[in-house]
C-alpha cells in the first residue's frame, strides 16, 4: 500500500491515513485498491480492499465508516456505526475507534485533529471538492468540531492528495463564480494554455477556507491525483480518456482505542 500522513498528527492519539490505489485485489480500471462503494467494481473485491484499510488503521471492517458524498456542506456527529450510508460530507467524532474516511478520485479529502480541554481528541473527515469547499463543507467540519469540545487553537487540518493546480484547467465561467463571491479569489487561478480558461489551486483555495475558519495549523500534501497515474485514481483523467469508470482513494482517521 502507498500511505501517506501528516506528522503534526499525534501518532499516540489517532491513526489516519490518505491511501492511494496500490496493495488491493481490484482489477482493470479499478486496480487495486478501489474502496469506492458506489463504483462499478466487483463488491467482493471493493469489500477486502476496505478490509484491508480498516486493518492498517487497527479497527473492524464494520468501523470503518463511509458517507454517501453528494457535493454538499453537511458535516456529522457520529457516535456510532451504521450499515446504510448517510447523505453528507464531513463527519466527526469523539469516540474512540470510529474511523472516519472520506473517498475520492480528484476531489481534496481533509482530515482533522483537535483536543478539548482536558486533552480527549475530537478528530473529522471531508470531502472537499471544489463545490462543497465554495459551499462551507470546511467550515462545517471546524464549527462540529468546536462543538464537539475541541478547543479552536487545538485544531489542525491536513489536505491530501488531489487535483494539483497544473492539472486542473476550468472555463471563464468557473473563475467567475468564485470572483464574484470574493475578489480575493482570482489569487487561486493561473493562466491556461487555452484561451477562455484558467488552472485552478484547489488545495490553496481549501487552505485559505480553513484558514478564515480559524485553523492556524494546516497542512498540503502537495500529491497530484491527476498527474500521478502509478499512485492514484482520477476522476479527469478518466474524462479525459473516455472510460466508464474510475476507482476512488479512501482517507481516514480513527482516535486509538
Amino acid at each position: 500500500m502507498n500511505i501517506y500522513i501528516c506528522e503534526k498528527f499525534p501518532s499516540a492519539r489517532v491513526s489516519h491515513g490518505f491511501f492511494g490505489r496500490q496493495g488491493g485485489v481490484s482489477e482493470g480500471i479499478y486496480e487495486s485498491l478501489n474502496c469506492g462503494q458506489g463504483s462499478g467494481d466487483d463488491p467482493a473485491h471493493v469489500e477486502e480492499n476496505r478490509a484491508r484499510v480498516a486493518a492498517k488503521l487497527g479497527v473492524g471492517r464494520a468501523r470503518l465508516l463511509s458517507l454517501y458524498q453528494i457535493h454538499s456542506d453537511v458535516c456529522l456527529r457520529v457516535t456510532e456505526g451504521w450499515e446504510e450510508r448517510p447523505e453528507a460530507d464531513a463527519h466527526v467524532t469523539d469516540r474512540p475507534g470510529l474511523a472516519l474516511s472520506i473517498l475520492t478520485a480528484d476531489c481534496a479529502p481533509v482530515l482533522f485533529y483537535g483536543e478539548k480541554d482536558d486533552g480527549a481528541p475530537v478528530i473529522g473527515a471531508a470531502h472537499a471538492g471544489w463545490r462543497g469547499a465554495f459551499g462551507g463543507v470546511l467550515e462545517s467540519t471546524v464549527g462540529a468540531m468546536k462543538d464537539l469540545g475541541a478547543k479552536p487553537a487545538s485544531i489542525r487540518a491536513a489536505i491530501g492528495p488531489c487535483i494539483a493546480k497544473a492539472s486542473y484547467e476550468v472555463d471563464d465561467g468557473f473563475v467567475q463564480r468564485f470572483i464574484e463571491t470574493d475578489e480575493a479569489n482570482e489569487h487561486f487561478f493561473g493562466a491556461a494554455a487555452r484561451a477562455g480558461h484558467a488552472m485552478f489551486d484547489l488545495a490553496g483555495y481549501a487552505a485559505a477556507r480553513l484558514a478564515r475558519a480559524g485553523v492556524k495549523n494546516v497542512s498540503i500534501l502537495d500529491l497530484d491525483t491527476c498527474a500521478d497515474e502509478a499512485a492514484f485514481f482520477s476522476y479527469r483523467r478518466k474524462t479525459h480518456r473516455n472510460e466508464p469508470d474510475y476507482g476512488r482513494q479512501i482517507s481516514a482517521i480513527v482516535i486509538n482505542s
